[in-house]
């Protein structure tokens, strides 16, 4: 990753993600109040919410996924992304029901600001817990963050084959020289 993400814009980007929510929750237009000090950045274009970049917004409740969408790159600027992401999780993640007012308030969310894909010739070079992992083939996709190994205690062989299985093919897939994998690093940060 060859941008940062201040404890500022981050606290933003987070609030961004639940006034969202909130907001379509409420039926009512979304408000994006920013400190005057993150104020001054943005107008002066110094700051990541204005970069264009790939994200994904995950929301957990009790601790369990609830919703997680992402794009992997974007043309538009951060905050944009992730707004657009955060309703996506909540609303239109295909494996859960669009998210109930009452559920709310015990959804915490994590918010991934990727980096560029960078093609891996050899997946024995995937560090765990550092690259995201994309892999393609015969028509098939399947993406994990880098968080995910570490919170399911995966080394890198296991890594590797559920990608695989993400993708829907069979374990193994990725050393398939048609496949293709790539990899990216991800700023991750969340409520809790």
């Amino acid at each position: 990753m060859d941008f940062t993400i201040n404890s500022e814009e981050r606290k933003a980007l987070l609030a961004d993600a639940r006034e969202t929510i909130a907001a379509k929750l409420e039926n009512r237009r979304p408000d994006y109040p920013r400190n005057p000090e993150l104020q001054r950045a943005i107008e002066s274009g110094n700051s990541a919410l204005l970069r264009p970049c790939g994200a994904f917004v995950t929301l957990r409740k009790a601790g369990n996924l609830r919703g997680c969408i992402g794009r992997m790159a974007s043309p538009d600027p951060l905050e944009k992304t992730v707004r657009t992401m955060a309703c996506e999780a909540a609303f239109g993640d295909p494996r859960f029901p669009p998210l109930a007012g009452d559920e709310w308030p015990a959804c915490g969310i994590e918010i991934s600001a990727l980096s560029p894909m960078e093609v891996c010739a050899d997946p024995r070079l995937v560090v765990v817990g550092v690259h995201g992992l994309h892999l393609s083939l015969r028509g098939r996709a399947g993406v994990l963050l880098p968080q995910v190994p570490v919170e399911q205690g995966w080394n890198l062989d296991e890594y590797l084959d559920y990608i695989c299985v993400k993708a829907g093919l069979p374990p193994g897939s990725c050393e398939n020289p048609e496949a293709k994998l790539q990899t990216f690093t991800a700023i991750v940060f969340g409520e809790h």
